[in-house]
C-alpha cells in the first residue's frame, strides 16, 4: 500500500442513460413474482449507466481493468460488499437519467481472510437536475485464497417469525439474464470454472445487488410503497441452484429487518434494513 491510491478520493465520473420500456421490462422478468409496488420497481437504478468498457480494458474478472473506473488497489478480487439507497422520486419511462460517480473513501483492514481494502462509492442519479435516487456503494478488494484453503462454513441464522417472505431457488438463467440487463460482466457470475478455480466460491455467485432487489421489492410490498430508505450489506456468498427465503419482519423502532436465507442450512448470505 503506497498511499497512490487515495489521489482517487472525491475523483467523479458522470454517465448518462434513458429509461426505456424494453430495459425496465427485462428487470421485470428477471425479478418475475419478486416485484414489489410501482410502476418500475424497486433497483431498478442499478440498470442504468453501468461501466462500459473494450473487450481490450477488461480485467481477469471480466470488470473493467482496475484503474479505469475504480482504483488499483494490490489486491486482486473485488466483491459488491453491501450500500445504501435512498429513494427521493420514481423514474418514468422516457426519462432521461444521468448518474455520477464519486469515490468518497477507501479503507485497508485486516480479515481473517487477509488484507481487505474497502472503497465507497457514492452515486446520484438525478432527472432534469431533481434527484431520483442517492447510493452508497461499498466494495472490497481481497486476497486471493490459498489453494488449500478451507473457508470457515457461515453459522445459521438466528430464528426468525417472519411478517413476510418470498421463496426464490435463482439458477443460471436468472443470473444470466440479470448480468445482461445491468451489463455486468464479472465472471463468478456466469463463468463456473472461474468461479470455482479462482476465486474459489462453490459455483455460481449470486449477484449482491440482485437480493437487495429482492429485499426492496419484499419491503415494497410490506409498506405498500417503495421505501425511502434501504440499507444492506451481504454476509456470505450464495451460490446458484439452491432454494432460499427472502424474509421480512418488524423491527424495533418500526423499521423493517430484511434477510436472504439459505433454505437448506439457515445461512444468511444478506442483512438489511427498510423504512420510510
Amino acid at each position: 500500500m503506497d498511499g497512490t491510491e487515495n489521489a482517487w478520493i472525491g475523483k467523479s465520473r458522470s454517465a448518462t442513460d434513458r429509461v426505456t420500456a424494453r430495459l425496465v421490462a427485462e428487470y421485470h422478468a428477471v425479478l418475475g413474482t419478486l416485484r414489489g409496488p410501482g410502476e418500475i420497481a424497486a433497483g431498478f437504478h442499478w440498470c442504468l449507466a453501468p461501466d462500459i468498457a473494450a473487450r481490450e480494458h477488461l480485467g481477469r474478472d471480466g470488470h473493467p481493468r482496475p484503474g479505469l473506473v475504480l482504483p488499483k488497489l494490490p489486491l486482486p478480487r473485488r466483491m459488491w460488499a453491501g450500500g445504501s439507497v435512498d429513494h427521493h422520486a420514481p423514474f418514468a419511462i422516457g426519462d432521461e437519467v444521468e448518474r455520477r460517480s464519486t469515490v468518497s473513501d477507501i479503507v485497508f483492514k485486516k480479515g481473517r481472510s487477509g488484507r481487505l481494502g474497502f472503497v465507497t462509492v457514492e452515486h446520484v442519479h438525478s432527472v432534469g437536475g431533481e434527484i431520483r435516487v442517492r447510493e452508497r456503494q461499498d466494495i472490497v478488494y481481497r486476497e486471493d485464497p490459498a489453494p488449500d484453503a478451507s473457508p470457515r462454513p457461515p453459522e445459521p441464522g438466528e430464528e426468525w417469525e417472519p411478517r413476510a417472505a418470498w421463496s426464490v431457488v435463482p439458477d443460471a438463467t436468472t443470473l444470466f439474464r440479470y448480468s445482461a440487463a445491468t451489463f455486468n460482466g464479472h465472471r463468478i457470475h456466469y463463468d463456473a470454472p472461474y468461479a470455482r478455480e479462482v476465486e474459489r466460491y462453490g459455483g455460481l455467485v449470486v449477484h449482491g445487488p440482485l437480493q437487495a432487489s429482492w429485499m426492496q421489492n419484499l419491503a415494497g410490498e410490506v409498506l405498500g410503497r417503495i421505501p425511502a430508505r434501504f440499507e444492506y450489506r451481504g454476509v456470505a456468498p450464495l451460490v446458484a441452484g439452491y432454494p432460499v427465503r427472502v424474509e421480512a419482519r418488524a423491527g424495533e423502532d418500526g423499521a423493517l429487518e430484511l434477510r436472504v436465507r439459505r433454505e437448506e442450512d439457515g445461512v444468511v448470505t444478506m442483512l438489511g434494513r427498510a423504512s420510510g
